[in-house]
């Protein structure tokens, strides 16, 4: 051994050391992590190929609506017209590449009962304001739509703030409300699916959903999909879940108008988060949260997408589990914090033993020196050799889910170009598998001690949990959203209908002619 360079000594004396018991568990428990997952999102791909097959007997069977609903007697004229109303709130923020499509997939509903969209914008210099306007006038006298200004947020954060203004501002006949992000794509059936739930049971609090994200090719896009992913599983239960998610939420009007459960004041009285703040709600009350099997929606993410802005994506989710309405819904983020924690790090540090193992031995390899000598580093890539099997494994399952997400995703719109698995880069994937779960401890810890988060544009500042100081400064602020990168603000040029105009023509050419992920 004395014949060894120093750094190859240093090299075996490091991949010595991670063959210590409590390296090894670690290393261990890292294939754990990876088969966890990979069960996980097996049952996740078995519920959602079980609705798969459900709708393809449907039009097996003759019926061609299958996509819309079980029993094609539904789509009856006697059934139709009793129908719930239904208000639809999308609180927007910007204007990017993806956002027109997304708003006619949403308003272009094939729900036969009587529904109202309410596109709700901060102010009228909001770029939204001006696309929106101008798509409800395409489709005036088709769809019953309209923009709600509403004006700058306070005690609570603008989103939030939009969506309770949009309720405020629902008809007075709409028995439930949905609020949407505008970065999804709704399908045709998606609105009378979630309403059919809601009538089929009223003890459900919730409906929620799931996006399914579309990498644009960017690291930080597919930082995004493997962000997601994990969660996956827990929307994809096929009925009652824990989880909630903020792009798709089905609730009852009258929960709103009565401030039942404290949703209203739980909202707007500090509220950061829509969906944490609704979850913990639902929790401390008992109340039923549901996420049917087909609520899983196309999410193109910017092409554009740069790792800064990914990086704010992160600390934005990160953040959430710093606001909290009750001591015990604090406890629950302590609790999430310290997992997410410890499961990230843990998730990671195998990988870097597993290289040092590997190094270590092929410099034995290169340099002629018998394992025997060095029993333990063969050992350590026997581990190694472990955590790649695992790895594999979690990887086939991950893209199994997707694969079997994408096929229901084209089933469920049918006259929508379709997606495709091809454009996934899996090398790429478990890079970002490695670089998410490396960043989200020091996103979360950066969160914890700075109690403060630019979100598009608005930096909110924490206080015990709830918004307490709301800063507004353009000239500070990011110019785009981080994951739709639409752009924030107007020009203030002397001609700025002339520059939307060309921004619309150009966003509607790019849906008329869809690259690879428009639907």
């Amino acid at each position: 051994m004395s014949a060894l360079h120093s750094a190859d000594s240093f090299l075996l004396s490091l991949s010595r050391a991670f063959c210590s018991p409590l390296a090894v568990f670690i290393q261990i428990q890292g294939c754990v992590i990876c088969l966890t997952l990979a069960i996980g999102w097996a049952f996740a791909a078995y519920v959602r190929k079980r609705e798969i097959n459900r709708i393809e007997d449907g039009i097996k069977g003759g019926n061609s609506f299958a996509f819309l609903c079980h029993d094609i007697n539904e789509l009856e004229h006697s059934n139709q017209v009793n129908l719930p109303r239904v208000s639809v709130v999308m609180p927007l923020k910007g204007f990017g590449e993806h956002n027109l499509h997304n708003w006619k997939s949403q308003i272009t509903s094939l729900y036969g009962g009587p529904i109202e969209f309410l596109f709700v914008v901060e102010s009228t210099e909001d770029p939204a304001y001006h696309a929106v306007s101008q798509l409800i006038t395409e489709f005036k006298g088709d769809v019953d739509a309209r923009v709600i200004v509403a004006g700058l947020s306070t005690t609570c954060s603008q989103k939030i703030h939009n969506q309770l203004v949009g309720v405020e501002n629902m008809h007075k006949d709409s028995k439930y409300v949905l609020f949407l992000d505008d970065d999804v794509r709704f399908h045709p059936g998606s609105i009378g699916v979630l309403t059919t739930e809601m009538e089929k049971n009223p003890e459900i609090f919730i409906q929620t959903g799931y996006p399914l994200d579309l990498p644009s090719g960017t690291l930080g896009s597919y930082c995004i999909y493997e962000y997601h992913m994990p969660c996956s599983m827990g929307f994809a239960t096929g009925g009652k879940t824990f989880f909630l998610w903020g792009g798709c939420m089905m609730m009852h009007a009258d929960d709103f108008r009565h401030d039942n459960y404290g949703v209203v004041s739980g909202l707007r009285d500090g509220g950061y988060s829509d969906d944490m703040t609704l979850a913990a709600i639902a929790g401390a009350h008992k109340r039923l949260i549901t996420s049917p099997p087909v609520a899983v929606f196309p999410h193109p993410i910017a092409s554009d997408l740069t790792f800064s802005r990914y990086w704010n994506y992160l600390r934005k989710q990160t953040f959430v589990l710093e606001s909290y309405i009750s001591t015990v819904n604090w406890l629950m983020n302590r609790a999430l914090f310290l997992t997410h924690f410890y499961l990230s790090w843990g998730f990671v540090a195998p990988y870097f033993m597993a290289m040092v193992h590997v190094a270590a031995a092929l410099q034995i390899y290169i340099k002629g020196y018998s394992y025997g000598e060095t029993t333990c580093t063969s050992g350590g890539l026997l581990l190694a050799i472990w955590l790649a099997i695992c790895t594999f494994t979690e990887l086939l399952s991950m893209w199994n889910l997707t694969r079997i997400e994408v096929q229901l995703c084209n089933i469920l719109s049918p006259e929508a170009p379709k997606l495709s698995l091809d454009y996934y880069n899996w090398s790429m994937i478990f890079v970002a598998m490695l670089v998410d779960n490396f960043l989200y401890p020091i996103s979360a810890f950066w969160s914890h001690f700075s109690q403060t988060i630019n979100w598009s544009g608005i930096r909110y500042n924490l206080k015990n949990g709830k918004i307490h100081k709301i800063e507004r400064n353009k000239d500070k602020g990011p110019e785009f959203t981080d994951l739709g990168g639409k752009h924030l603000y107007g020009k203030k040029a002397a001609t700025p209908k002339a520059s939307l105009l060309g921004s619309l023509g150009r966003s509607l050419a790019h849906w008329h002619q869809p690259k690879k992920y428009d639907v």
